[in-house]
């Protein structure tokens, strides 16, 4: 790996650690809501009465909300799924192009 490379490399990530980390000691009283949350409350502002259509599949066949350590382990499930779906398919990417540069030599 070129010098230039591991310099290049090596900004991104401390940018990526600072885009990280700066939000958690400037905004030092700040809370952190989710998306849901935010969506639900521009919801009531428009329309107090307003109902859902549905409640959540797994909540309604406990009888109650999910524990907060369920909800993080299923979407850590997810975000795995997604990122070996991901992988897999740009590593079949890379050996197309192998086979292809091989086929064509």
């Amino acid at each position: 790996m070129k010098r230039a490379d591991k310099k290049t490399i090596s900004v991104i990530l401390a940018a990526a650690a600072l885009l990280a980390l700066v939000p958690l000691f400037v905004l030092k009283d700040a809370e952190f809501g989710g998306s849901d949350d935010a969506a639900s409350q521009v919801v009531r502002s428009i329309d107090k009465e307003y109902e859902p259509w549905f409640s959540p599949v797994l909540e309604t066949m406990i009888g109650g909300e999910l524990p907060g350590e369920v909800e993080s382990l299923m979407f850590c499930i997810q975000t795995g799924i997604g990122v070996g779906v991901l992988a897999f398919c740009l590593g079949r990417l890379v050996e197309r192009k192998k086979w292809e540069n091989r086929k064509n030599s």
